[in-house]
């Protein structure tokens, strides 16, 4: 019996990984890269692929322990399976059966790839995001591409964004798929042929000691690194779940932003059915179950054992009746129509927001008849400059003016604490064909007016094109929902967590106001402050838009 330990190899810049899955058990035959354990630390869930083919004998871990790399995942018989244990009696191999047989790492992958003039090209640093999904594969293996060709395009929550090659190329090979989920550093594709050694091996850091030690001493076997924290390995097959079973012990199979998404709504995953690779569990099918859910067509385990039937948004726990169940095609004739990406997504953040933060609104008035005096005037003398000013630039600067005086509106609640910020972004409300996105004009204290209004039609534009990058959406402090000129006067605007605060605009009226001798017309402006009660008191709401009015009536207070 030769008897080889398989250990947790370098996973990346991970201390300690939680045991989310067991892939195999005592006895079971495994082959060279077949995994043996799934991990998942805050970031993604990795399998632990078997450096050696062979029968477990015994295994060291369980569920929810928590590993860390060189801890022993289990031993292997290799002499059952055909293959001899490395001794350390053994003579060294020739040089090139040390190539052949020493358990490369990833960054010794990179390096003989290197050699044969083949890149790998990663996902790059595309800004605050994580667990972006694959929607367009724009390219084929063989196909041969250009230095910036797009590969693939990836969606957020908030944008799309197209991936592009770092080297030009012939196409070798393809890591991901429509629907996979990836995150920075994730294996997109290996190009051949247009890269110098020394460029394709600064595509990763150099090795640690232990892994150079571990390609130049064949004796000493060191596992491989997964290589992909975002595909998992084909190797097992995840059966689908049924919620008519009971769980089987091990944690639903989900990335970790997933599980996050589905704890926010309340959604169970356990009972889900997942659709991606391996019956992995996604952002689309919590959705499409919250659907179900709330349309009546589905029931949770909790539902059918307190003989619900169906309502909605964990409607039963709340002692409401139960959801309305309409065959809405006998009354009429009917067309479904598949909601946007963006507006699902939005629609699942607004349902979090509104039943997780206690809403309040303070509904007021603003003076802006000598303002608008003044953006006219502005207008005309700058014809030529091509900027046209807007009310809402101006209404930006009297909010940065009024989060300055009243330092709570531009924090954020992170447990016990109130984060306060130092900086001041605002985000502001643009309506595309697709649905409502959320643009931010960042350092909005250091930039006049003008510059505001530039900045902001720019922005614009870019969202009805569908070209924001996460970048133009992430980072605001409070935000802005200006209904403009369509209409309406006072309305409720929902937060933006981890925002505190939202200011809701309506399209300005002339309206008689009493001066004290007689009634004058004057131009006023709707505002509505939604405002965490968590964070903020119903006076401190009061004098924020009190001191807001008092900006937009006499725009000279903001010099004060």
């Amino acid at each position: 019996m030769s008897l080889i330990q398989v250990s947790v190899p370098d996973i990346g810049d991970f201390d300690e990984v939680s045991v989310i899955e067991m892939l195999v058990a005592v006895g079971d035959t495994v082959e060279k890269d077949q995994s043996l354990i799934t991990v998942e630390s805050d970031k993604a869930s990795i399998e632990i692929p078997s450096s050696h083919a062979g029968v477990v004998k015994s295994i060291s871990v369980k569920l929810g322990d928590k590993v860390k790399q060189g801890v022993v995942v289990l031993e292997l018989d290799s002499a059952a399976a055909g293959e001899s244990a490395p001794t350390a009696g053994a003579s060294d191999p020739a040089p090139n059966q040390q190539a052949a047989s020493a358990p490369a790492s990833p960054h010794a992958a990179v390096s003989v790839s290197s050699a044969s003039t083949n890149v790998e090209m990663r996902i790059p640093d595309i800004g605050d995001f994580k667990d972006v999904a694959v929607i367009e594969i724009l390219v084929h293996v063989g196909d041969t591409v250009a230095a910036e060709q797009s590969l693939i395009t990836v969606e957020s929550d908030k944008a799309s964004v197209e991936i592009p090659a770092s080297h030009a190329g012939v196409l070798q090979s393809l890591s991901v798929k429509l629907g996979d989920i990836v995150n920075i550093g994730d294996l997109i594709a290996v190009v051949a042929g247009s890269a110098p050694a020394a460029s394709a091996a600064a595509l990763s850091p150099a090795p640690a000691p232990a892994q150079v030690q571990a390609v130049s001493t064949p004796t000493t076997p060191v596992p491989d690194a997964p290589r992909s924290v975002a595909v998992p390995s084909t190797s097992t097959v995840i059966p689908a779940h049924n919620p008519t079973v009971a769980p089987s012990g091990h944690q639903p199979y989900a990335s970790p932003s997933v599980r996050k998404f589905a704890r926010q709504l309340g959604v169970p995953l356990e009972q889900l059915k997942g659709t991606g690779h391996k019956s992995r569990i996604t952002q689309e099918d919590v959705y499409n179950f919250t659907k179900e859910v709330m349309a009546g067509h589905a029931q949770t385990q909790a539902q059918v054992v307190k003989g619900g039937s169906g309502s909605g948004a964990g409607g039963e726990a709340l002692g409401l009746l139960p959801w309305p169940v309409v065959d809405f095609a006998k009354f009429g004739p009917v067309e479904r129509r598949d909601m946007s990406r963006i507006k699902k997504i939005a629609a699942a953040n607004l349902h979090r927001n509104w039943v997780l933060i206690p809403h309040v609104t303070n509904h007021d008035d603003a003076d802006i008849t000598d303002l608008e005096a003044f953006r006219l005037l502005t207008n005309k003398e700058n014809e030529k400059a091509g900027v046209k000013v807007t009310m809402l630039a101006f209404l930006i600067k009297a909010c940065v003016a009024a989060l300055k005086k009243f330092p709570d509106f531009n924090s954020s609640l992170d447990g016990e604490q109130l984060v306060m910020k130092q900086y001041f972004h605002i985000g502001f409300a643009a309506d595309t064909p697709n649905g409502l996105v959320v643009p931010v004009i960042k350092d909005a204290d250091k930039k006049g007016v003008m510059q505001i209004s530039a900045e902001m039609s720019e922005l614009a534009k870019k969202a009805r094109e569908g070209k924001l990058g996460p970048a133009d959406m992430t980072g605001a402090c409070f935000t802005i929902s200006s209904l403009g000129g369509i209409g309406g006067r006072y309305f409720t605007p929902i937060i933006n967590a981890p925002e505190v605060a939202i200011l809701g605009v309506c399209r300005s009226n002339m309206e008689p106001v009493w001066n004290g001798k007689e009634f004058e017309p004057r131009l006023m402006l709707p505002l509505s402050l939604s405002w965490d009660h968590r964070v903020i008191d119903g006076a401190s709401a009061a004098r924020f838009n009190a001191y807001l009015g008092q900006i937009m009536a006499d725009f000279r207070r903001i010099l004060l």
